[in-house]
C-alpha cells in the first residue's frame, strides 16, 4: 500500500482540462484531497491499494479510467441535447438476518464507472452543446462513516469518487441530498432516460424511505414533474454493451485462460462425486486468477446432464457415467462460460458416448466456422445452422442398434436439442438481454456456442444411448473474415480429453 507521503509525490491538485476525463493515458492520475488520502483504504481496488489485482493506468481489471471516460461520452453522444441518463446501482441483498448475498452491481451502471459498491446512483447529464466538456458526471454514493467501516470495511466515498473515479460531482446517497440534488438536475433536463428497478424488493434499501436511499415513490415522483420526456435507457446501453473493446477482449481471454486451465486439470485427475468437482473447479479458477465462479455452475453426472441447467451439483458420479460441465470464472466483472463433458470417473468413453459426443463436436465446429461478419449470419441463423447439422449427424451415426435413421427435424428441436445455440457474453453471462438474435451478428460482438444432445430415458430411443447429456461450449469473437476463440484452449478433442 501506498504511503500518504508517497502519493504526495505523485501529481495532483491538477484540474481536468475536459469534464470527467484522466489526465493521462499511461497513468491514471487524479486531483486528489489530503482529506480523502489521510485513511487510504477505498472500497473496491484501485493499482494504489492493490497493485497485485490492478494494473498501472487501471481503474478496474483490464479496463482504464480512459475508457470509463469514453463510455460516457458514448453514451452522451446518443442522448439529444439537454438530456440525463439515470443509472440507480444495486443494493446489497440479505439471505436472512444480517447474512448477506455476494454483492453484484447494476452491469449498466458498472460499465459506465467501474464503481463495484451498493446503493449508487449515476447521472450523466447533456447540454446544449456537443462538446465533450458539455457532458457532466454526478454519483450519489456511500459516504464514509467511521462506524459503519469499523464493521463493514473501508467506504471509497465522496472525495474519492471523484478523485479515482472522475465523477464531476459526488453527493451523499442520503435521502435529503438525493431528493435536493436529483431533483434539480431532473427538473432542468429536457429528456430522462432511465430504467426505473423491475420490483422494490430488488432494491428494498433504495425504495424504503426509513433507510438512507432513495425511496422509489420519490424518484418516481421525480420522474413524474419532469418537464421532457421520459424514456428508457435500455435500447441504448445495449447498443453501446454489444460490441466489445480490444481491453474488454482481453480481459475475457484472462478469464477463459484461467478457467481452461481448470478444466484442463480436472481432466487428468478421477472425481466420483460432483460436488468435489465443483469445489476442485471453483478452487482453481481463483488460484489462476479468476476473482470467482462467473455463475453458479452445472455439473452434471449421468442422467442429471438431461436438466439443462441442473445446479444441485451434489450426485455420485459412477463408473460409466459422463459429466456436463458448464462453468467458468470472471476477472473484473467478465465472463468466461465454458461447457464440456467427459468422463470424469473412468477416463473413457463407451462407443455410444464417443459417438454422440463427435457428432455435437462437429455440430459445434460448423457453427464456429459462420462467425464472421462476411458469413452474413445472425445469431438465429447459427442456431438453425445447428439444428440441421445436428441432424445431419444423428442420423449418420452407424451401428446396428441405431434408430437415429428413422429420426424426423422435429424430433431433434423437440426432444433432444431444447435449447438455443447461444448468447452475447460479457459483463453479464447472458449478456444484454432483449438483443435482437436476428440482426446479423457485428464485429467485436462475443457469443456462445454451445450446442447440445439430450437423449430422454425412454423406450422411444435407442437403449444405448438413453440418458446421454452432451453440451461443448465455447466463446467466440466475431471477426470479420474470422473469428478468435477465446476459450480454445479448453480442450475438447476425445483423444486430449480421455484418460
Amino acid at each position: 500500500m501506498y504511503s500518504l507521503n508517497r502519493l504526495r509525490a505523485r501529481s495532483f491538485n491538477l484540474l481536468r482540462s475536459v469534464r470527467s476525463k484522466p489526465l493521462w493515458k499511461s497513468n491514471r492520475t487524479f486531483t486528489a484531497s489530503t482529506s480523502s488520502l489521510q485513511k487510504f483504504e477505498l472500497g473496491q481496488p484501485v493499482h494504489e491499494t492493490r497493485p497485485h489485482l490492478i494494473s498501472p493506468g487501471e481503474l478496474t481489471q483490464g479496463i482504464t479510467a480512459l475508457e470509463y471516460y469514453h463510455r460516457r461520452l458514448q453514451l452522451s453522444n446518443n442522448l439529444p441535447a439537454n438530456s440525463i441518463a439515470i443509472l440507480v446501482g444495486n443494493s446489497l441483498q440479505y439471505r436472512s438476518g444480517s447474512v448477506f448475498y455476494d454483492f453484484h452491481q447494476n452491469p449498466d451502471f458498472f460499465y459506465l464507472s467501474g464503481w463495484v459498491e451498493p446503493e449508487s446512483i449515476m447521472v450523466i447529464e447533456k447540454g446544449s452543446s456537443s462538446s465533450d466538456q458539455d457532458v457532466v458526471f454526478h454519483i450519489f454514493v456511500p459516504p464514509k462513516d467511521p462506524r459503519i467501516e469499523l464493521w463493514e470495511g473501508a467506504r471509497t466515498g465522496i472525495d474519492a469518487a471523484i478523485d479515482f473515479f472522475n465523477a464531476d460531482q459526488a453527493y451523499s446517497n442520503s435521502p435529503n441530498v438525493v431528493n435536493g440534488k436529483l431533483f434539480d438536475i431532473i427538473s432542468r433536463a429536457q429528456n430522462v432516460f432511465v430504467d426505473l428497478p423491475k420490483s422494490a424488493s430488488k432494491f428494498e434499501s433504495f425504495f424504503d424511505a426509513k433507510k438512507s436511499t432513495l425511496p422509489e415513490r420519490s424518484l418516481q415522483s421525480m420522474l413524474n414533474k419532469a418537464p421532457g420526456s421520459v424514456r428508457p435507457i435500455g435500447p441504448i446501453m445495449r447498443q453501446l454493451r454489444s460490441i466489445k473493446s480490444t481491453a474488454e477482449i482481453e480481459t475475457m481471454r484472462r478469464a477463459a485462460n484461467a478457467s481452461a486451465e481448470a478444466y484442463n486439470e480436472a481432466y487428468k485427475m478421477q472425481f466420483t462425486k460432483e460436488h468435489d468437482l465443483y469445489a476442485f473447479l471453483d478452487y482453481k479458477f481463483r488460484i489462476n486468477g479468476c476473482d470467482k465462479c462467473a455463475y453458479i455452475p452445472v455439473i452434471a453426472a449421468g442422467e442429471n446432464a438431461l436438466s439443462i441447467h441442473y445446479t444441485r451439483n451434489d450426485d455420485a458420479i459412477n463408473p460409466n457415467d459422463l459429466v456436463l460441465v458448464d462453468a467458468g470464472g470472471s476477472v473484473g466483472y467478465y465472463c468466461a462460460d465454458i461447457s464440456r463433458t467427459w468422463p470424469a470417473n473412468s477416463g473413457k468413453f463407451t462407443g455410444p458416448q464417443r459417438d454422440l459426443y463427435q457428432a455435437v463436436l462437429n455440430v459445434q465446429k460448423a457453427c464456429i466456422e459462420v462467425c464472421k461478419t462476411s458469413s452474413d449470419m445472425s445469431l438465429h441463423d447459427i442456431h438453425r445452422l445447428s439444428e440441421q447439422t445436428l441432424y445431419k449427424e444423428l442420423v449418420n451415426i452407424g451401428g446396428t442398434e441405431n434408430s437415429f435413421s428413422n429420426l424426423s427435424p422435429s424430433d431433434v428441436t423437440s426432444y433432444l436439442y431444447q435449447h438455443y445455440i447461444g448468447h452475447h457474453l460479457g459483463i453479464d453471462v447472458h449478456d444484454i438481454p432483449g438483443l435482437n438474435r436476428m440482426a446479423p451478428l457485428v464485429e467485436n460482438q462475443v457469443i456462445t456456442i454451445e450446442p447440445g444432445v439430450y437423449v430422454p430415458d425412454n423406450e422411444r430411443w435407442p437403449a444405448h444411448f438413453r440418458g446421454i447429456g452432451i453440451r461443448i461450449e465455447d466463446n467466440v469473437v466475431i471477426g470479420k473474415d474470422s473469428y478468435d476463440v477465446l476459450t480454445k484452449n479448453t480442450l475438447k478433442e476425445i483423444h486430449d480429453i480421455e484418460r
